[in-house]
């Protein structure tokens, strides 16, 4: 089972370096536009927070969002507030996160995120871990791919590589760093395509962050994935 306590614990030292990354920027800086699409700092900083207190109703056992409507409704509220409100508001939800963590649970129970989503609960702190690392590198404040842990990175390269495992439109694809290598893709016995790149440039494609150019393909061109 996943250890649940040791990624609270990275959770919480992930964002503390983003609180304080953060902390550095001025108010016309959290207005400007972030690495995603659409989305400024604020926004970004907004979703933090607003998922930090959705994921505490996971393990409390409430619906992780009153509806996708409500969701966005909420990040679009939080957006344009001021810098020192948006710290308060991450680190606020952050501890609400790590209260709901910390109470005597069934940590192997089945807990259900959006979309239907199911998971267990102990996959839920790594879940977490996800939203604030590769957050804080959309944040587009000089935290970059390559900067995040190497544990973590390890991680969230075989937690995607299983989630697109079976998707019918990605071909059967091994993926390697040269020294580890996931499966994911289409079932078949032999994989058609073998993507090699470093860590980062591995998991910039797994999550769309980048374009893949820095990877090498054989057997055929890079898969397209689906999003995320």
């Amino acid at each position: 089972m996943t250890d649940h306590a040791h990624d609270l614990a990275s959770v919480h030292d992930a964002t503390e370096r983003l609180l304080s990354a953060v902390g550095t920027l001025d108010n016309a800086s959290v207005t400007e536009q972030s690495r995603l699409p659409g989305w400024s700092r604020g926004h970004v900083l907004a979703h933090l927070a607003r998922n930090a207190d959705a994921l505490a109703n996971v393990l409390e056992g409430r619906p992780m969002y009153v509806s996708a409507e409500a969701r966005d409704a909420d990040i679009e509220r939080d957006a344009p507030r001021p810098l020192d409100a948006q710290l308060a508001d991450v680190r606020e939800s952050a501890a609400r996160f790590q209260r709901a963590a910390a109470v005597p649970a069934d940590w192997t129970r089945t807990v259900t995120l959006r979309n239907g989503i199911s998971d267990t609960a102990s996959r839920v702190p790594f879940r977490r871990w996800i939203e604030v690392e590769l957050h804080h590198v959309d944040l587009g404040i000089g935290y970059e791919l390559e900067e995040l842990p190497a544990e973590f990175t390890e991680r969230e390269t075989g937690f995607l590589a299983e989630r697109f495992t079976g998707h019918p439109d990605v071909p059967p694809t091994r993926i390697t760093d040269g020294t580890r290598a996931w499966r994911t893709g289409r079932a078949a016995d032999v994989p058609e395509v073998t993507v090699t790149g470093g860590p980062a440039d591995l998991l910039g494609w797994l999550t769309g962050r980048r374009d893949g150019s820095g990877l090498t393909v054989t057997g055929g061109p890079l898969p397209a994935l689906p999003p995320l």
